[in-house]
């Protein structure tokens, strides 16, 4: 205690000290000119030291004067405090140093901030573009269910998804490739149309599995972005890495097909999720349409039938909010997408196996020199399709044909057909007399192996519809959602050979044109012998007959 007290009078006493002189000094030098030193040297001073030493003093109170306000701008003022001690280090002011610090803190963390952000941003792109780095041994990291991303209308397009891998799963199967090899290949249709070669035909199938792989494949990248967890962000590149054998084979938790029989269970309901909501749409414009005009008209019938209707109202509203728990309604997308991803590595693993050698064979348009003349490739599978859906129409009809069914297949032919069909009608021939049952007979020929390619074409139009066209099908216990059998491309108009099949199209329009032709002579010969008595019906058919073979009729009918 003693030795601080004194230390602290010390300080104390040295501060009040220096202090004293220099405001001494200070006011000395203010007050003292030099035109005052020059009066005490013209009154001459009888003691000359004394003048020295006020000159000398002068001086030096001069040059204190000048340093002095360059030290109190760099040295820090005492403190009030008496434990504060200056230690002679030259500091800058204790106000000027928080400003520039401050300041200096406020710019560093400005330009942290963005460093940050541009930083945060490469960080989630590198996330989500390496997936495989999450868990590329075994599957993707799984976690509680993000609550907010379930699917609601999205169920509808990822049950369509669904059946899409459904098929091209399905159609992979020992079972179909099987069937594919020993009867579709050798088939009239497939012969007679696409090609013969078996080696050929392998090659097609293959660049058509790819092909559906790859849509398939797109949607599921689609949806993957559409998630709200990042690693299922940008999976195109995970794949890509995946069979380029980039990264280490993904091992799959479970069987795909049980899975996806699983995934199918959910399609199912969504489907009859899809019915009914439909049902309940109509159910509630019917309920408003009575609701309003009850307001109108007030009866006991009318008072009953819709309380019956707001009763059946209630009771759909239940049924589509039980379905929606059973569907893929409620759903997240993240509860799909890692069995939706199983199924993608899958399936490509299965083309490779199921056409091995064909696989690496490019089978694309510009790889093919015969792609050009291919209907599928000319747009016109379908159109073709419809023309000879037409004529097998008319073809199974007993009774004759009507006008308006003839003009509007002749209003359907394209110009090559049509030209093609006008100059070989004056030189068409059968060689003999055939009545409508043979003719039918010849066109039936054709058209065992002809027609089955058309509904062929057709339903694979319509196939990876919407999800309204095979939900409104319905499905059985066995049956699939869309009610259709897997089609293979190859088993439609869409490789067939563009003109060999119009020349097929060609020879079934002159039989139709001789049908038509026959079936106006048999109708004229009953109107005649509805005329005529019956001893003139045996000449009436005989002179006919010979009118036919004598003249015969060139012109379209």
């Amino acid at each position: 205690m003693g030795a601080h007290s004194s230390k602290s009078s010390t300080t104390k006493k040295g501060s009040s000290y220096v202090n004293t002189c220099s405001n001494a000094s200070t006011s000395h030098a203010t007050s003292a000119q030099p035109h005052d030193l020059n009066q005490l040297e013209i009154r001459g001073d009888s003691i000359p030291s004394r003048v020295s030493s006020v000159v000398d003093s002068t001086n030096k109170r001069l040059q204190a004067k000048q340093e002095v306000p360059s030290l109190e701008m760099n040295v820090i003022k005492y403190s009030d405090k008496e434990d504060d001690f200056y230690d002679g280090i030259p500091r800058l002011p204790a106000t000027l140093s928080e400003k520039s610090r401050s300041r200096s803190f406020r710019v560093s963390a400005r330009k942290a901030g963005s460093l940050g952000i541009e930083k945060a941003v490469d960080v989630l792109d590198t996330l989500g573009s390496s997936v495989t780095s999450l868990n590329s041994g075994s599957a993707f990291v799984t976690g509680p269910t993000t609550k907010g991303n379930e699917l609601f209308i999205l169920s509808f397009e990822v049950a369509n998804t669904i059946m899409k891998g459904s098929n091209l799963m399905n159609s992979l199967s020992t079972r179909n490739m099987n069937h594919l090899k020993e009867v579709v290949f050798l088939s009239e249709g497939v012969q007679n149309l696409i090609c013969k070669d078996v080696d050929e035909l392998l090659r097609t199938v293959a660049a058509d599995k790819r092909k559906e792989l790859k849509v398939f494949t797109c949607e599921v990248v689609r949806f993957g972005n559409r998630c709200k967890d990042p690693q299922w962000h940008n999976l195109d590149v995970y794949f890509e890495k995946q069979n380029r054998g980039l990264t280490h084979p993904k091992q799959l938790k479970a069987d795909p097909q049980v899975v996806m029989q699983q995934l199918l269970t959910l399609v199912q309901h969504t489907a009859e999720l899809y019915r009914e909501l439909c049902v309940l749409e109509k159910l509630e414009q019917d309920y408003q349409q009575k609701h309003q005009g009850g307001m109108n008209s007030i009866s006991a019938s009318k008072g009953v039938e819709f309380v019956y209707l707001k009763q059946e109202l209630k009771a759909q509203r239940k049924h589509v909010k039980l379905l929606k728990k059973k569907s893929l309604w409620s759903r997240s997308m993240e509860d799909v997408m890692e069995k939706l991803v199983d199924a993608v590595i899958y399936l490509n693993r299965q083309v490779k196996n199921a056409f091995e050698s064909a696989y690496d064979i490019d089978v694309a348009s510009d790889g093919c020199p015969n792609m050009q003349c291919k209907l599928g490739h000319a747009g016109l599978a379908l159109h073709y399709a419809n023309i000879v859906l037409q004529i097998d129409s008319i073809v199974s009809r007993n009774g004759p044909m009507t006008s308006f069914a003839r003009s509007m297949l002749y209003q359907s032919l394209p110009p090559d057909i049509e030209l093609s069909y006008r100059s070989r009608l004056a030189s068409f021939n059968v060689g003999r007399e055939l009545d409508i049952p043979d003719i039918k007979a010849e066109m039936e020929k054709k058209l065992c192996w002809f027609s089955p390619v058309a509904i062929n074409t057709a339903k694979a139009h319509h196939g990876f519809g919407w999800v309204g066209e095979w939900a409104d099908t319905g499905s059985g216990a066995g049956q699939k959602p869309n009610g259709l059998n897997d089609i293979n491309r190859i088993e439609t108009f869409n490789h067939a050979d563009k003109r060999t099949t119009e020349g097929y199209i060609v020879e079934l329009l002159l039989w139709l044109n001789l049908l038509i032709k026959k079936l106006r002579i048999n109708a004229n010969i009953e109107d005649h012998l509805n005329k005529e008595s019956p001893k003139d019906s045996t000449q009436v058919t005989q002179q006919y007959n010979n009118q036919n073979l004598e003249h015969k009729d060139t012109r379209v009918v």
